[in-house]
């Protein structure tokens, strides 16, 4: 028998749990069994979340599609995003998108917004912020992509985008953001909790940043 953690070979038996054998690992100094009853310690449990996550299947969905509590997928949820490295974005000269999407967040009065910057030819998402659509929120996308140095930046005609962007490179026109009106429409249907007109939603900001960050870059 060896380790599922380490894969040491030290190992030694030690009780029982759910009237199955229980082992320890003397190398990692982890508990295991060599088969699980709960199908969340199933090894590809975290692949199927996440694939689930992305074809907009809602937590009690996911719960019941592979038969494991709705705490257990909120829980792995989380534990996956944190996991989750934001990827370096290095190309500079680039064109840029910038947008806001409304959200809606269980027992929170304010509005909220979904802010967030995406490269035009890529469609690579830069970042993201959720919380009001004011000054201080949107500076903070747009100075992630200044950073960039980049050559254009395409918004819509919301009136706080020309007091962050320079003039010389912001630009306002009908069409100019087709890409990430898309992509918007993309994040609603493919993300239950996106939705509009449904019982779906998110109870705290923190599982739909965790849902956002595994849909952008998991």
């Amino acid at each position: 028998m060896n380790c599922t953690k380490c894969t040491s070979s030290n190992v030694i038996r030690k009780g029982k749990q759910n009237n199955q054998q229980r082992y320890y690992c003397k190398n990692c100094n982890k508990y295991f069994q060599s088969d699980y009853t709960y199908k969340a310690y199933q090894p590809n449990t975290n692949k199927l979340v996440v694939s689930l996550l992305k074809e907009s299947c809602s937590i009690r969905g996911i719960s019941r599609v592979l038969n494991i509590s709705p705490n257990t997928v909120l829980s792995r949820m989380l534990k996956i995003s944190k996991q989750i490295k934001i990827p370096y974005f290095n190309k500079f000269g680039c064109k840029f998108e910038v947008d806001e999407m409304f959200i809606k967040i269980a027992n929170d009065k304010k509005q909220n917004w979904l802010i967030y910057a995406i490269e035009q030819k890529t469609k690579d998402v830069i970042g993201f912020i959720i919380g009001s659509r004011n000054t201080e929120n949107l500076k903070m996308i747009i100075d992630n992509v200044l950073l960039l140095h980049p050559t254009k930046i395409y918004t819509d005609k919301l009136n706080i985008y020309p007091t962050i962007i320079p003039k010389e490179i912001h630009k306002r026109f009908q069409y100019c953001t087709n890409r990430i009106e898309r992509m918007n429409l993309n994040l609603r249907t493919h993300i239950k909790r996106l939705s509009r007109k449904t019982i779906c939603f998110s109870k705290k900001q923190e599982y739909l940043e965790a849902h956002l960050k595994i849909y952008f870059w998991g």
